[in-house]
């Protein structure tokens, strides 16, 4: 795989960055699920309780996709 700027490959550095994204917006939801609820909007809340546990199964399998990366020679130096 070929590393880029960062010491990292790029399937690497894309599933970090998704694995972010996903944990960040998981954070976010727990706002928008309280925000739903207190505006008496179950159906929404439920909705998002829906959309953050996705991101958090996203962000799981992001993590174990690192941790094959981390222990074969495909990772780059930056994991090794």
């Amino acid at each position: 795989m070929a590393t880029g700027e960062t010491g990292f490959d790029d399937v690497t550095y894309d599933l970090i960055s998704v694995q972010y994204h996903a944990l960040k917006a998981g954070h976010d939801y727990g706002q928008y699920v309280r925000d739903a609820k207190n505006a008496g909007r179950d159906d929404i809340a439920e909705f998002f309780s829906s959309v953050m546990a996705e991101d958090s199964a996203r962000a799981k399998q992001c993590h174990k996709f690192l941790k094959d990366l981390a222990t074969s020679s495909q990772a780059g130096p930056a994991t090794s």
